[in-house]
């Protein structure tokens, strides 16, 4: 089990409940608002720890999919009923500006381009990007193969990767009719991220495969003997002495993280860090630092300082943790539970020993 380490990095600030299995919490870009979703169909916002709105109550539908735009303007919801959801976000109030009905399909992917306001989110085969200037659809992707599986935009926002059976298709956002590059793999991709400086994507596989691609190079670093699912991938913004940033990958009871070696002929080099008793559920990077948040079913969150050794572990959640999310800006940690658990962890300051590269 966890070995600690001296330092306290986090203290609990905030703590509510959502009736069900709390499916997503996610923060505003300025890190004042913190939204959740549960599998009853809530949808709660939080601002400043202090005022909480429900924009959505039970409706025995689950939301499974929750963003923020970029400028933070705007809140996207989407899930089992097939709608998609979007609010405007003002001081005075926050208005539902419209709805999007895809039923039969469930819409559980959605993103946010990084520097406009356009909307990606599945439906079935399909992706759609939505337009809150306009507000209107303003292209139909076909995935064709299979149905969606994930959704990211590439950081820069030059172009949107879609994943599915038998690989990922990568779209230019400025010529939406041009044919899309097709990153392949034998199986299906089941969910992927891109690194924050644009230059590499992830991809977690259906055969409990990594594969690694950097931008215009076709073949990928291929990872394997992982001992489970790969249930979510993170980046780090920070970069090592190479230039390239490191990647944390959520694998049954584990997270290994991986790190770009200099001799090209190595490839990527990963370290297991192995001290949950539950699925790891969800993982993630303090922004601009090596300090790695790891959340299981064993009701345990781990800071790990580095992404190397445990600093600290977090509880609460009776039923195990589901979700976590950083405040953009660092200072907090926001994390689900399967109980419908909520919980905000803040910054200790330097003086009292936080220390996070």
């Amino acid at each position: 089990m966890f070995s600690l380490a001296a330092n306290k990095i986090l203290d609990q600030t905030w703590q509510g409940t959502l009736s069900d299995y709390v499916t997503v919490v996610a923060w505003s870009t300025d890190g004042k608002t913190l939204a959740a979703s549960d599998a009853a169909g809530e949808i709660i916002l939080l601002k400043d720890r202090e005022n909480l709105v429900y924009l959505q109550t039970a409706n025995d539908q689950s939301v499974d999919c929750l963003a923020f735009s970029a400028d933070g303007q705007y809140l996207a919801a989407g899930g089992q009923n097939g709608e998609v959801k979007i609010w405007r976000l003002q001081p005075e109030e926050t208005q539902l500006i419209s709805t999007l009905e895809n039923a039969p399909n469930w819409v559980d992917k959605l993103a946010w381009h990084p520097k406009t306001n356009q909307l990606a989110f599945s439906m079935g085969k399909y992706v759609q990007i939505w337009d809150a200037d306009s507000q209107q659809v303003e292209v139909t992707l076909n995935f064709e193969s299979s149905s969606v599986l994930s959704i990211a935009w590439r950081p820069n926002g030059e172009n949107l990767a879609i994943s599915g059976q038998l690989g990922v298709k990568i779209w230019d956002t400025k010529n939406w009719d041009d044919d899309p590059t097709n990153l392949e793999i034998p199986v299906a991709s089941l969910n992927l991220a891109w690194s924050g400086d644009s230059k590499f994507i992830a991809s977690a596989n259906l055969d409990n495969t990594l594969a690694v691609w950097q931008w215009d190079i076709p073949e990928p670093w291929l990872m394997r003997g992982f001992p489970g699912k790969i249930r979510a991938l993170s980046w780090s913004d920070l970069l090592t002495s190479i230039g390239a940033p490191r990647l944390a990958v959520a694998t049954a009871q584990s997270v290994v993280v991986w790190e770009k070696a200099a001799d090209e002929s190595i490839g990527w080099q990963g370290k297991l860090l192995d001290s949950h008793d539950g699925i790891v559920q969800a993982i993630a990077f303090q922004p601009q630092t090596f300090l790695l948040a790891s959340a299981a079913e064993d009701g345990l969150i781990g800071i790990w300082q580095k992404a190397k050794e445990i600093a600290q572990i977090l509880d609460g959640a009776s039923e195990g943790f589901s979700c976590l999310a950083w405040q953009p800006q660092g200072n907090k940690l926001a994390a689900g539970g399967s109980n419908g658990e909520i919980f905000i962890w803040s910054k200790v300051s330097r003086g009292k020993g936080f220390a996070s590269r």
